[in-house]
């Protein structure tokens, strides 16, 4: 597919977690949809560089280190009754992993689990719409998969 923009992707939160981390497993939860997003930002995979320099060549060698899947930025327009929104909420007050369902407008899918470590309410001034911003940290299972993507067919 070609470039496409971001409207009509949705972000859906479950406090399930899914029996096998694949895109089965995941189907398989009961997912509410967080209402009033307004910027997803990023998430995915990035490793460390682990650097060694031995003397004799003076060159830098590298590898890949450990990796971590990232921290999702999103900003909300503040719904207070949006029942999304407050499973967020909830969330934020648990130590559990939550499993996260990002479907783009072209139907991909990426599932991952996560635990929210920020749920922040912006007022702003006379010009601006209440907002929230939160913060998912993404998790890898014990058998390092992290995000699970799902293409349309």
């Amino acid at each position: 597919m070609s470039s496409h923009t971001a409207a009509g992707a949705t972000l859906k939160l479950s406090a399930g977690v899914p029996a096998t981390f694949d895109g089965t497993g995941y189907a398989a939860l009961t997912y509410t949809t967080v209402g009033e997003v307004i910027d997803f930002g990023e998430f995915g995979r990035k490793y460390n560089v682990v650097k060694n320099n031995p003397v004799a060549t003076r060159g830098t060698v590298k590898h890949k280190g450990s990796f971590d899947e990232g921290t999702m930025a999103v900003k909300l327009n503040l719904d207070t009754d949006d029942t999304g929104q407050q499973l967020a909420k909830t969330a934020l007050n648990s130590d559990n992993n939550y499993a996260v369902l990002i479907t783009d407008q072209n139907g991909d899918k990426y599932y991952f689990q996560a635990i929210v470590t920020g749920f922040v309410v912006g007022i702003g001034s006379v010009d601006n719409t209440v907002s929230a911003s939160m913060d998912l940290e993404i998790t890898t299972s014990a058998t390092g998969v992290g995000i699970v993507e799902v293409l349309a067919a």
